[in-house]
């Protein structure tokens, strides 16, 4: 797991674990513990994190979770680095630290409506056809990096790096962005959690000036 501080006018630590990475949500955890946020962000939709409060919160057993080829794909590459969970382990270990300090876990990205709003403005026809080739291929073949960080950026790399993926990804990354700086109002200490190939993006974006709206 990466990590860094950033100044946005109150201490905003961005996290970004390795997706799926048992390891990284440990270390997601000890970075709470140090530095004792007044709220939490996390890279998800809200109706992902709805889903897994309710399933994966504080219950007595947690659900089979199926996966998409390409997903099962991911973890299978994943495992060379070490155990990997599902869903994100990250996001559950923030969930129970929050549940545990009292502090509340905001999600940050889109929701499904306008998710798939930006996700028509961005995705044309080829472009979508060319992501669908892109993640067959992958799902046949994927990366072997030495790391699980390089692992994690070649992945998305392969599957986002045509120009309207680009767009989408960086259209989302200014939707958590915007929510993040709304989180720090009336509060000193804020930690936001990414996937690790958001991480350049993000740190960028919180370094700056704030994203104009939509």
């Amino acid at each position: 797991m990466i990590s860094t501080t950033v100044d946005v006018g109150a201490s905003l630590l961005l996290l970004a674990p390795v997706r799926g990475l048992s390891s990284d949500a440990v270390a997601v955890g000890s970075a709470l513990d140090g530095f004792r946020p007044e709220a939490i962000g996390a890279g998800v939709a809200p109706e992902e994190l709805a889903g897994l409060v309710q399933y994966f919160g504080d219950v007595p057993a947690e659900p089979v979770v199926p996966l998409a080829v390409t997903e099962l794909s991911e973890v299978r590459g994943l495992t060379r680095f070490g155990e990997v969970q599902v869903p994100n382990p990250a996001f559950l270990a923030a969930l129970a630290w929050g549940r545990s300090a009292g502090v509340a876990v905001a999600a940050l990205d889109p929701g499904e409506e306008e998710a798939a709003t930006l996700f028509t403005e961005n995705i044309g026809y080829v472009e979508l056809v060319r992501r669908t080739v892109r993640e067959h291929r992958l799902g046949r073949s994927p990366p072997t990096p030495s790391s699980a960080d390089e692992f994690a950026l070649r992945w998305e790399g392969s599957i986002g790096g045509g120009r309207g993926s680009r767009r989408l990804a960086g259209a989302r990354d200014d939707h958590l962005v915007r929510e993040a700086r709304r989180l720090t109002e009336g509060r000193g200490r804020l930690v936001v959690i990414v996937d690790r190939e958001r991480y350049d993006s993000v740190r960028e974006r919180l370094s700056g000036p704030a994203p104009p709206g939509r």
